[in-house]
């Protein structure tokens, strides 16, 4: 057993069990990833895919339990080389920060300025995504942090630490009758299409809730993965928007009534994911801090470690 064929097995699972595409995201040829599974399965002595004539379809019983040892080992093996490249150069390097449309748009760039000032040899590369896939690229090692809210710790692979919390807020045109109003309700805001954030974000759950607990339904004409795509259509009026209330900049969406809605809707907290176990390079450390001021090295390396 090497590490090529741990590598293989995780890029092929990641792409779907596609081989040709494995093969080309590990920039190798595809009977080069077919020879590494075929000699690890015979070593093993056990099946790791499910297989329709030479196409690979699942992952067999005993595959999911080697894909899940090989996610961990892989990641281990990233580590060793973050571990060797750290002591070698510890101001040079690439950070990966998995996050959402709206971190990405309206909280990191503070961050990123910092960061880059300081850190100017690292480069840094942002996957963005719903929160459920930042998750994952953090587990399989694709990205070094993830910033997102709750649903990061869905995944037992990370340890999360929570950063700061933040509410919502309801847009409308100016003219709109809810801007009228002095106290927004959930009857009211029912009463009217909305615009909000798909379902695989966590912050949507808590709107859903806070309908249910009033006995209305919403009327949600259209979800969105990031918070400008909902400004524009409030803009074209096909209803009124539910955003978080960081993505409200009140120059550039002066067009826009901002309406509060603290008071209708839990808070959510945006969250820093990192795996289990993992090393850090130094700079990752810092880009923490900078991002969330209340968290600490040690606090933090205390929760990847478990101590």
């Amino acid at each position: 057993m090497n590490l090529l064929q741990i590598k293989y097995l995780c890029a092929i699972v990641d792409n779907g069990y596609s081989v040709s595409e494995a093969a080309v995201a590990s920039y190798t040829a595809q009977p080069v990833v077919s020879k590494h599974i075929k000699a690890l399965e015979g070593e093993l002595g056990v099946q790791i895919f499910e297989r329709r004539g030479k196409r690979l379809t699942g992952l067999t019983r005993a595959g999911e339990e080697a894909y899940a040892i090989a996610k961990r080992l892989n990641a281990d093996a990233q580590s060793l080389k973050a571990l060797a490249s750290d002591m070698t150069n510890a101001k040079a390097g690439v950070l990966t920060i998995a996050t959402t449309h709206t971190q990405a748009r309206y909280v990191l760039p503070r961050v990123i300025m910092q960061f880059g000032a300081k850190y100017p040899d690292v480069k840094l590369k942002l996957k963005q995504g719903n929160p459920k896939q930042c998750a994952d690229w953090v587990a399989s090692s694709e990205a070094d942090i993830a910033v997102a809210t709750e649903a990061l710790a869905q995944e037992p692979l990370l340890v999360t630490l929570p950063c700061y919390r933040w509410n919502r807020c309801v847009i409308a045109p100016p003219k709109h009758p809810l801007a009228k109003e002095k106290v927004l309700s959930i009857e009211s805001l029912s009463k009217y299409p909305l615009i909000t954030y798909d379902n695989s974000f966590t912050g949507r759950s808590q709107i859903d809730r806070a309908f249910a607990s009033a006995g209305v339904a919403p009327n949600v004409a259209l979800t969105a993965l990031d918070s400008d795509v909902i400004k524009t259509y409030v803009r074209l009026n096909v209803g009124v928007g539910i955003l978080a209330e960081m993505a409200y900049e009140p120059k550039l969406d002066a067009d826009l009534k901002r309406i509060d809605a603290s008071h209708l809707f839990a808070a959510s907290v945006t969250r820093v994911g990192l795996r289990k176990g993992a090393f850090l390079r130094r700079f990752a450390y810092d880009f923490i801090v900078l991002f969330a001021p209340s968290l600490k090295r040690r606090e933090i390396e205390e929760a990847v470690f478990g101590k």
